[in-house]
């Protein structure tokens, strides 16, 4: 096993940042810790890397219990969101100052520089200060220096966070395909999505310091098994509902769909479907969901259609090509089926479910 974390807990003052925190990383394996701000991801790779001292649990690296070892003896290679350069260094210097620090021979710290300068697709750039390099840049350089005294694991605190969305596209991309060439097994902190689904081999979804769900990035988006990684991880319609003789009802009673054993309890409830997972036809059939299209719009790769269902603003993702065949039109009548959804109990209230998506920014 190359990281294992052990009911980990940490609290600054009457916070508690983490909450009994478990979880793996296999030899070679390249996991995500995605969660909303305040969910615990940063603090957890601060205790890995020796940074915090936890309140409680554990942590193991390549089978080695580390809970106590300084940072210094970890052997753990960090990169932060804000790449940490020294600036008066050049790029050559920057990438070989762990091993100078370990008195490495000059000839094999030069060998090793040569040798990631490549591996970072950053030949030519060795004489170049950080001031002369793009933001990407900057942040292979800080991966490369990371990588130079070859880490036994290797942890990534948001390391794109500070750049715009196309360089963070690329560079995603990019260390995905480095990860298969080194193989050091890694952490990656991230508050994006799509970021951890492509990639990642593992998530660890996490949400106020708790461990919410932990599976391969297929597994977290298709079956998520609670109400906030289901409308955390894509985009969710958020449906209130009531449950109530064995039906899920909702949009004046017009929205019905089976329950069954433990979900079969009276009360107020939730009910998450994905826009690519609603399906509009010009069919109608007995009992069958009715809307009206009220709003389309063009994003690229795909169709926005906004359908309103007995006062419920329902919104549909559309291949361009299923688009164009049907040719869709703005007051049109059409036959809806959610083709998969997710149903919770809101133990707690519509009003408290809708709040707290709306304060982590998942619904408008």
């Amino acid at each position: 096993m190359g990281i294992a974390v052990k009911d980990l807990t940490k609290r600054f003052g009457d916070y508690t940042a983490v909450d009994h925190v478990s979880f793996e990383v296999e030899q070679g394996k390249l996991v995500a810790l995605l969660g909303p701000s305040g969910s615990g991801k940063s603090t957890i790779l601060r205790i890995i890397a020796g940074l915090e001292d936890p309140d409680g649990g554990a942590v193991f690296l390549t089978g080695s219990d580390a809970t106590n070892l300084p940072t210094q003896k970890r052997n753990v290679g960090f990169v932060f969101q804000h790449y940490a350069l020294f600036k008066h260094m050049t790029v050559r210097r920057n990438i070989g100052f762990g091993l100078e620090v370990q008195k490495r021979p000059q000839e094999e710290i030069r060998i090793r520089v040569e040798e990631l300068l490549g591996l970072v697709k950053l030949e030519g750039y060795g004489e170049r200060y950080p001031s002369q390099l793009s933001g990407g840049q900057r942040q292979r350089v800080a991966l490369a220096r990371a990588l130079a005294p070859k880490p036994r694991v290797l942890l990534l605190d948001e390391p794109f966070g500070a750049l715009d969305a196309k360089v963070r596209q690329n560079l995603a991309a990019w260390l995905r395909e480095l990860h298969h060439q080194v193989q050091v097994t890694s952490i990656f902190v991230t508050h994006d999505q799509d970021e951890a689904i492509e990639i990642s081999d593992r998530i660890v979804v996490l949400n106020r310091g708790k461990v919410e769900q932990i599976g391969k990035p297929e597994e977290i988006y298709d079956r998520p098994r609670t109400k906030f990684v289901a409308s955390f991880i894509g985009h969710a319609n958020v449906i209130e509902a009531t449950v109530r003789e064995g039906r899920v009802l909702a949009g004046d009673d017009s929205l019905t769909l089976p329950v069954s054993g433990m979900e079969n309890q009276p009360g107020e409830a939730v009910v998450l479907v994905r826009p690519e997972d609603v399906t509009l036809s010009r069919q109608f059939v007995y009992s069958q969901l009715k809307g009206t299209i009220v709003g389309v719009r063009y994003r690229g790769d795909v169709y926005e259609i906004t359908v309103e269902m007995s006062g419920i603003p329902l919104r549909v993702i559309e291949e361009k090509e299923r688009f164009h065949t049907q040719r869709w039109s703005l007051g049109e009548e059409v036959g809806i089926q959610f083709d998969r959804y997710k149903f919770f109990h809101a133990e707690e209230g519509h009003d408290a479910i809708r709040e707290r998506l709306r304060s982590l920014g998942y619904i408008e």
